[in-house]
């Protein structure tokens, strides 16, 4: 008859291979994006000099999703698409700041009553 078969043993490699996926395709996330958006770095972005590893050489380059496209007319139909306009959305509301986020997880400062006024009462 034989033996029953193996599982084949692919896990290290399947989460190697996810991993490179992963970071392929990365987006900047939305706090980063939020640095961008200033006004200094903006104008920067949008007017970088000429690299002829970047789509379109870098020319055409959208800030709010941080993506490049080959020409302006791809860049126009970008705009224009829902992704673009549902990233526009994300990017209203304020991002996390620090202070509000250890509010979150109960770590605010609290003043401490001294052990002398603890005796008194």
């Amino acid at each position: 008859m034989g033996k029953p078969q193996k599982r084949k043993k692919k896990t290290a490699m399947n989460k190697d291979t996810h991993k490179q996926v992963k970071l392929k395709h990365y987006a900047k996330d939305i706090d980063q994006i939020h640095a961008d958006l200033k006004p200094e770095k903006a104008i920067k972005l949008k007017t970088q000099e000429k690299d002829e590893d970047l789509p379109g050489q870098g020319q055409f380059y959208c800030v709010e999703c941080s993506r490049y496209f080959i020409n302006s007319h791809s860049l126009q139909d970008h705009l224009k698409s829902k992704p673009h306009k549902k990233r526009l959305k994300e990017l209203k509301e304020v991002p996390y700041s620090h202070e509000e986020a250890e509010r979150a997880a109960g770590m605010t400062k609290e003043v401490k009553k001294s052990s002398s006024s603890m005796n008194m009462d």
